[in-house]
């Protein structure tokens, strides 16, 4: 009769542990693009721009730092994914499905992956200071007007100047107090 020893189970053992690891990753991609959903449903349309003030900016932010990222930049390529299908994953105003991702706003949506996981980045660096996820943050949101100003300016074949004045200048400060907010609660769950 054999024994069946510790150290021959270990790679099994192991195995499983990965692919319960990746389940889990792939639900909580699967629950950040949901969240990134909801937050975008947030909407308020604004009469003098075709950018609507949405929580969707601080749910990517918030989802790069929290997620990392690798997982932050899956997570917010699915939310693109699921709204170019047609799902109703972006906000409301505006065409659906590809329509969106080639109209006005569309260089915000492109941006989205890269500014999580520039967001993600102190996550993957084990960081537990504020200031790191606030830097990291303000870097992503950076992102985000450029690829959306530029996109607004080149749709609406207006200059650039145009664009900022539209896309970026009506919404700096309430953006900026969702990286700030998003921030401090990356750092608070990075400090448990």
């Amino acid at each position: 009769m054999s024994r069946i020893s510790l150290s021959s189970l270990r790679p099994a053992i192991a195995g499983e542990s990965r692919s319960v690891s990746f389940a889990l990753q792939a639900s909580a991609v699967v629950a950040a693009s949901l969240f990134i959903a909801l937050c975008a449903h947030i909407s308020v349309p604004l009469p003098f721009t075709p950018v609507p003030f949405t929580l969707q900016p601080f749910a990517v932010i918030l989802v790069g730092m929290l997620m990392g990222p690798t997982a932050g930049f899956a997570a917010l390529a699915l939310y693109l994914a699921e709204g170019a299908a047609g799902m109703p994953v972006f906000t409301t105003a505006g065409l659906p499905g590809v329509a969106r991702l080639l109209g006005p706003t569309g260089g915000y949506l492109f941006a989205y992956p890269l500014a999580a996981a520039i967001a993600g980045i102190p996550a993957a660096l084990r960081s537990r200071r504020y200031v790191s996820f606030a830097a990291a943050g303000a870097a992503a949101m950076l992102l985000v007007y450029a690829c959306g100003s530029a996109w607004f300016s080149v749709s609406l074949h207006v200059p650039f100047s145009v664009a900022l004045g539209g896309a970026v200048a009506p919404f700096a400060l309430a953006d900026t107090i969702k990286v700030l907010a998003a921030a401090g609660m990356a750092t608070a769950v990075a400090r448990r």
